[in-house]
């Protein structure tokens, strides 16, 4: 997988701990998980193409709880509200605008990983964004050793909001690997929350 570098925030500094240890840690959380984000699109790949800032893994909203009491032991903050970060005590349930969370071991370390809360209704996922879009659970994730990480099709509709850099590296290396369906899935999700999209053209 592809080397992880430090970025400086004005929260502190992030020094992302390796996938591998994330996926260690949470491997004792009993609700479901899955690792997203940059590492996500590099596994799809197959192959490290650039460095990455961060871990990200992803959980559902109504499993808030369960993660944060697998994780009493680390200072976790949440950004809430947008461009704040505060800390997320235990047992606290967050307000529905609160969706990312940073995490590192102490108060005066660097962060670890991020973990990102995603909007669920029976079994649909619901994309926070524009709930318009949403599709059953079950294909939200495809499995690795050890562990899940999230399709994608649909890490690529979080992606194209930003079209960072990374963002237009990662939908170039993943485009020639999605399939004619999720092609169409990805192409139908961005007409609903974006209208036109450059991204539409080239799938």
């Amino acid at each position: 997988m592809g080397k992880t570098s430090r970025i400086e925030t004005p929260w502190g500094p992030w020094e992302a701990l390796p996938l591998g240890s994330v996926v260690g840690l949470l491997r004792e959380l009993i609700v479901p998980w899955w690792v997203s984000g940059g590492y996500a699109i590099e596994l799809a790949v197959g192959r490290a193409y650039r460095e990455h800032g961060d871990v990200d893994v992803s959980l559902l909203r109504r499993d808030q709880l369960a993660v944060r009491d697998l994780l009493s032991g680390w200072d976790c903050h949440v950004a809430d509200p947008a461009g704040v970060l505060r800390p997320w005590r235990l047992g606290e349930v967050l307000p529905a605008r609160a969706h990312d969370i940073w995490v590192r071991e102490h108060a005066t370390g660097p962060w670890r990983f991020q973990l990102m809360l995603d909007e669920a209704e029976g079994e649909d996922w619901i994309y926070r964004r524009c709930p318009a879009v949403r599709r059953a659970l079950g294909s939200m994730t495809v499995a690795e050793p050890g562990f899940r990480r999230i399709v994608p099709e649909v890490q690529l509709l979080y992606k194209a909001k930003g079209r960072r850099e990374k963002d237009e590296l990662d939908f170039t290396h993943t485009l020639p690997l999605l399939s004619e369906a999720q092609r169409r899935w990805l192409d139908e999700a961005l007409e609903l929350e974006h209208g036109a999209h450059p991204w539409r053209d080239r799938l």
